[in-house]
């Protein structure tokens, strides 16, 4: 497993980059449009970690700017902790053993979540490409909240 990016939910763009970026010093590795689900992704990485980033190789702050207008109270700008893992089937598998509820199951081989015990989100993303669909997974139903 290796440690991706922590997501955190921003209102305004121009008010987080003069932060994280001006203020702080971070610098935007990426950034994406996403017009159907109407959302902008922003990866940010510390100055030193920025080429390393680019390549998935070094942690990175994600803010994600909801085009629509919503309140984020209890929380819920903070999004959730992302993981890479070799075998998102297998992992699933250990962690539902262990008594670990998957609030969103990897249904498209490639992503799931699951919640810590303080109720921290955690992204689980399949390294490399997408595994085949596969069942139980495939027609699992999500589950509370992720």
């Amino acid at each position: 497993m290796k440690f991706l990016h922590t997501m955190v939910r921003v209102t305004s763009v121009d008010d987080s980059l003069d932060f994280y970026c001006n203020k702080l010093g971070m610098v935007e590795v990426t950034r994406n449009d996403y017009p159907e689900g109407r959302f902008t992704l922003i990866f940010l990485a510390a100055p030193e970690d920025a080429d390393r980033a680019r390549d998935e190789r070094a942690p990175m702050l994600e803010l994600t700017f909801n085009w629509d207008p919503e309140s984020y109270d209890e929380g819920r700008n903070f999004g959730h902790l992302a993981f890479v893992v070799d075998d998102i089937y297998a992992t699933c598998e250990k962690l539902m053993a262990a008594g670990v509820t998957i609030n969103r199951p990897p249904r498209d081989g490639r992503m799931a979540f699951v919640r810590s015990p303080d109720n921290i989100s955690i992204e689980l993303l399949q390294k490399g490409e997408a595994l085949p669909k596969a069942e139980p997974w495939a027609s699992m139903p999500n589950t509370g909240k992720w």
